[in-house]
């Protein structure tokens, strides 16, 4: 059978420890932007920050510069996207994101829809949809959102302790915790905007990186029925990363192709939900092997239960 990556011998386990401090760094940074995004600071979208949005569609073409300068002398804060639609090639996206009530919400979409029609006369310009997302409507978000995530790692820490054990159902929650917040935070610091897009990426990569991680402990599994000895614990987990590598490469990389081609030329709109992705295949593969399983390798070491 052709492989792309033959038998291994790596040594994951030895590198456990440097591993754990570069995946440390990663969490704090993730818990940083997790506090700052949960009390309002950031890059936050409409969906958490309130504002407006308005989605239209030109009848003839128009370069987004022009939208830019037509807008941007009245609404500082605009952000501009334009939408890849074959029916609608001429489709734009309009946002302002600052808090607003829903009377000063609707007089706002108003104005905008004035300065563009005004702007672009004889160009006409069909609305296709309109929102008013209050502050007090971001705040319920926000924390609806901090519930999701909370819930989905709890269940995956209860099927992983049904499974298999106790043990590595918290180091799968542990690592899932980790892709979450390494992505989380990655995005904070490159000021990229975090919205409802970015959180189904986030869920989306729980369980991915919950998938990935199943394999390499079905089979740590299997190959622990096998040794004798203390000793040959740490052997067999890393028998077992080797083994199920060109598995976890190869269905990574698949994932990978998927998502760039998202990224690359799925538009504005799917950019970030697709960068999301890449940076959490990377991070998901490099947690299933470098943290979940070194995690139960280590308290293994120091409190030994399967030998006495």
């Amino acid at each position: 059978m052709f492989r792309i990556i033959g038998d291994t011998n790596i040594n994951f386990i030895g590198a456990r420890k440097i591993a754990f401090v570069f995946s440390l760094c990663l969490i704090a940074l993730g818990l940083y932007a997790f506090i700052m995004i949960s009390t309002g600071h950031g890059n936050l979208g409409i969906d958490f920050a309130g504002g407006v949005m308005v989605q239209g569609h030109f009848k003839e073409n128009v370069p987004i510069e022009n939208m830019r300068t037509a807008l941007l002398k009245e609404f500082p804060d605009v952000q501009i996207t334009r939408i890849t639609d074959f029916k609608e090639p001429n489709a734009f996206i309009v946002k302002t994101k600052r808090p607003e009530s829903e009377a000063a919400g609707k007089e706002k979409l108003a104005r905008i829809e004035e300065v563009i029609k005004n702007s672009f006369a004889g160009n006409e310009f069909t609305i296709v949809s309109e929102h008013v997302i209050g502050p007090a409507v971001g705040e319920t978000l926000r924390k609806d959102t901090r519930w999701a995530v909370l819930l989905s790692v709890l269940g995956i820490l209860i099927y992983i302790g049904i499974r298999f054990d106790f043990r590595s159902g918290v180091a799968a929650t542990i690592a899932t915790f980790h892709d979450v917040l390494a992505v989380l935070g990655i995005f904070f610091i490159l000021g990229l905007e975090f919205d409802l897009l970015l959180v189904t990426a986030l869920l989306t990569l729980a369980g991915y990186s919950l998938t990935d991680t199943v394999v390499v402990y079905d089979r740590i599994r299997e190959n622990l029925k096998k040794f004798r000895s203390k000793g040959e614990y740490i052997w067999s987990v890393n028998k077992s990363i080797n083994e199920v590598l060109s598995r976890t490469i190869c269905t990574s990389i698949t994932v990978l192709i998927v998502v760039g081609i998202l990224f690359f030329f799925g538009g504005d709109v799917l950019r970030n939900f697709s960068l999301a992705m890449i940076m959490g295949v990377i991070i998901g593969t490099y947690s299933s092997v470098f943290v979940a399983s070194p995690i139960v390798v280590e308290w293994e070491a120091r409190r030994p239960r399967r030998f006495k």
